[in-house]
């Protein structure tokens, strides 16, 4: 790769995604930030910063194909947007599935097969997604969010064999829940913050796991690592795990 990486990063406008931006735009010598969300407040902050930074919505048909025409091929691509909502499964609407489907699903395999081919041609390129503990330990109410990340697990295993051989990495964050407003807009009800507490993930934790990533490229990290232990014990005694995780979940 050249000595300043043009890094394309998705979700920009929020949590872990802005913060991430916010990092590598401190750092010009050795990155460019090209800053794609929704939140036109934020997209105003990232531009101030120095990023090239596009508001767009990549659920719009459309929309991908024109940001990636009007910016070089990337280095390396961070997909951080995503979408949750914590209901349970006979209550949850159409709609709802149907955007954690596409935004933590289709949304980075339409991006990924986008930007392969010139990596591949390259032959470099880094891939990071943020994935979710909740793809390996699923809990009640979040049977489509925990399926979402699930696919992603699967999607981004193929996914490292294939390119393997092109030199390009694919490496997946797996934090635990985060204290961003994402937690506040998947549980309405305030439930999930009260009864994690102190256990919430602080937004740089992830962030600094993720700008780790960029300069030792892993498989998969899981933030924090005593969850790398729980999901080894979830294959291992998933009845025990499912009833001491419960409690967390099941509130009113």
């Amino acid at each position: 790769m050249s000595s300043n990486k043009k890094v394309l990063i998705t979700g920009a406008t929020s949590g872990v995604g802005y913060a991430v931006a916010m990092r590598l735009l401190a750092d010009t010598d050795r990155f460019t930030v090209y800053a794609t969300g929704r939140a036109p407040d934020k997209i105003w902050q990232l531009q101030n910063e120095g990023a090239v930074a596009v508001r767009s919505d990549f659920s719009v048909p459309g929309q991908m194909d024109k940001l990636l025409e009007e910016m070089p091929p990337p280095d390396i691509v961070i997909f951080s947007a995503g979408v949750g909502l914590f209901e349970s499964a006979h209550k949850i609407s159409d709609e709802s599935i149907q955007n954690m489907i596409d935004l933590n699903v289709v949304v980075p395999m339409e991006l990924t097969k986008r930007v392969l081919p010139t990596m591949i041609e390259r032959q470099q390129g880094q891939l990071i997604y943020i994935g979710s503990q909740a793809g390996k330990v699923a809990t009640p109410k979040a049977s489509v969010y925990a399926a979402s990340k699930h696919a992603l697990i699967g999607y981004t295993n193929a996914l490292r064999m294939e390119v393997a051989e092109y030199g390009i990495n694919v490496s997946v964050v797996h934090p635990g829940p985060i204290d961003t407003p994402f937690i506040d807009e998947a549980d309405q009800t305030g439930n999930y913050r009260k009864s994690l507490g102190r256990h919430l993930l602080k937004v740089d934790t992830v962030a600094d796991a993720v700008l780790r990533m960029i300069d030792k490229p892993a498989r998969e990290v899981n933030v924090p690592g005593i969850m790398g232990v729980t999901s080894k014990l979830y294959a291992l005694a998933p009845t025990l795990i499912e009833k001491l995780g419960k409690k967390y979940f099941m509130k009113k």
